[in-house]
């Protein structure tokens, strides 16, 4: 660990809140898109497939170049990559603003993923140039509950932006919090690094960007060109191949960018597997559920935001709850138990249907955000305390790493078996075949096909084939948690060891301790 004499400066608390700004932005573009993605769909003519690449080419970016974005701030100055980094998330956030098509979009939003990977590991790596061993765990608490905080804050504050601006208002809203962040780290962050950190691995780097690019672009157009078609055929084996690569190399080299003998701790595997699934289920929920509340229940964008907040309101108190719950029962059967809170939550949800209104998915989504938070505090605080002292900052690197896969995956499979079924389920009978393809599209094309045709069977009919879908993806997510909460009972420690970091409290989006510290 690096230890560094603080004098106490009424600057650092300054300094904070500049950091506090930025890894809320982030925190909460994480879900102001998924609000803003129904009008999107209307005004671009978006296809689900085509609002899946929005979503997922910020996380995909971001989750490949995190590791790497890291040890960058460590060999060049973490304050100087900082500030890059929320200079690219500023230019990325301007274009997606004044962006004319889907295309545009999604390389804005990619180029914002490259910001956030810079700007996310290293916005706790300057805090031991800023306090005291005694102040640090409180400022590292701080940025922890401003990440989290940024979740729910994004649908509401989405939702406000479209009932009274156009849809590039979601992105414009970071451009002032990202100018601040900027001129706070100018102004009152020091220059630290450690030209002793492992160098960056280039090609390493370009295996995870390609592989995982790969495997969410298959994943993704496989409903439209269909599983045997050879272009999708070929991605996934240039996935498997990038993926298998990315694995050997990191195995062979002395000091691996991505540690991947880390998953020979039993309970940082099991406890990082847990986690990693709970994004998976989050970010595809994230995903289906503003269609379902904006097209099929009629709610407006601002509504919509409102509506989630039972999922975010659940998961914010179960997060606040889980430590002390886990010093009482300790961590295998909280985890195992907030995962069958989640399974049963998403088995509940899917009984959904057309005529349920929006009392019954307030309920199961309270529920599922009780599962989420019991399910995913101990689980990150079980795998990084597993881990060996020396090893908790590479830990938390692949942790990160891993959460952000699960969450592109989630995104691209769930939102990918929602869009076959969602197709294969509308009736597009007596419509030509030019409008019964864009029908078929996504549930809000749907309703403006019914609406230019005067359609009201094609309406109620998109309405029951979204739900229909959204219920298959519930079971899906419901099964998939059932079995990893059998798998945490069965594998995971029944204590945690002594913690090797210095615990922050419950986070939904930055690492117990950062690997730099």
């Amino acid at each position: 660990m690096d230890t560094v004499t603080v004098t106490p400066n009424p600057r650092r608390w300054w300094a904070l809140g500049a950091l506090v700004a930025s890894m809320l932005t982030l925190g909460f573009d994480m879900t102001i898109l998924n609000v803003a993605l129904p009008t999107m769909a209307a005004e671009l003519g978006a296809t689900t497939g085509q609002q899946q690449w929005m979503a997922d080419a910020y996380v995909v970016v971001f989750a490949a170049l995190m590791l790497p974005a890291g040890l960058l701030g460590d060999r060049f100055g973490r304050r100087r990559i900082l500030i890059v980094g929320l200079g690219i998330f500023l230019v990325g956030s301007l274009a997606g603003a004044l962006a004319g098509n889907v295309e545009w979009v999604v390389a804005a939003r990619a180029f914002m993923g490259v910001g956030g990977a810079l700007v996310t590991p290293l916005a706790l790596s300057v805090l031991p140039s800023l306090f005291g061993s005694e102040e640090r765990t409180k400022a590292v608490g701080v940025i922890s509950a401003a990440s989290a905080l940024g979740l729910p804050l994004g649908p509401i504050i989405g939702g406000w932006l479209l009932d009274h601006f156009w849809w590039g208002s979601v992105f414009l809203v970071n451009v002032p919090m990202a100018a601040i962040g900027i001129a706070a780290c100018v102004f009152l962050l020091p220059e630290t690094s450690d030209p002793a950190s492992p160098k960056v691995d280039a090609l390493s780097t370009a295996l995870t960007a390609t592989g995982l690019g790969a495997l969410i672009y298959a994943i993704i157009e496989a409903p439209g060109r269909g599983w045997g078609d050879p272009l999708v055929l070929a991605m996934s084996g240039a996935a498997a191949v990038l993926i298998t690569g990315l694995v050997l190399r990191e195995r062979r080299v002395a000091r691996p960018m991505l540690d991947m003998e880390l998953l020979s701790h039993r309970g940082f595997l099991f406890s990082t597997l847990a986690a990693t699934l709970v994004m998976f289920v989050l970010s595809g929920l994230m995903f289906v559920l503003p269609p379902y509340l904006q097209a099929v229940l009629g709610h407006d964008a601002l509504g919509t935001g409102l509506r989630l907040l039972p999922m975010m309101g659940g998961l914010m108190v179960s997060a606040r709850a889980a430590q002390p719950v886990v010093a009482r029962f300790g961590p295998r059967a909280v985890v195992s138990a907030g995962l069958v809170v989640l399974a049963f939550s998403a088995l509940l949800g899917s009984r959904t249907t057309v005529d349920s209104g929006y009392g019954f998915t307030a309920l199961w989504l309270c529920v599922t955000g009780l599962g989420f938070g019991l399910a995913v505090v101990p689980a990150m605080d079980g795998a990084l305390a597993a881990l060996p002292r020396d090893r908790a900052g590479s830990g938390s690197g692949l942790l990160m790493t891993m959460r952000q896969v699960g969450a592109a995956i989630g995104i691209a499979l769930l939102g990918s078996l929602l869009a076959g079924v969602f197709r294969d389920r509308l009736d597009v009978t007596g419509l030509p075949a030019p409008a019964a393809d864009t029908a078929g599209d996504s549930v809000v094309a749907a309703h403006l096909i019914a609406e230019r045709t005067g359609s009201a069977h094609l309406a109620a009919s998109a309405d029951s084939a979204y739900v229909h879908g959204m219920g298959v993806i519930l079971l899906v997510c419901g099964v998939a948690a059932l079995v990893t909460a059998l798998l945490a009972a069965a594998f995971l420690p029944k204590a945690t060891p002594a913690p090797a970091t210095e615990s922050t409290g419950p986070d939904m989006g930055v690492p117990a301790e950062d690997a730099r510290q």
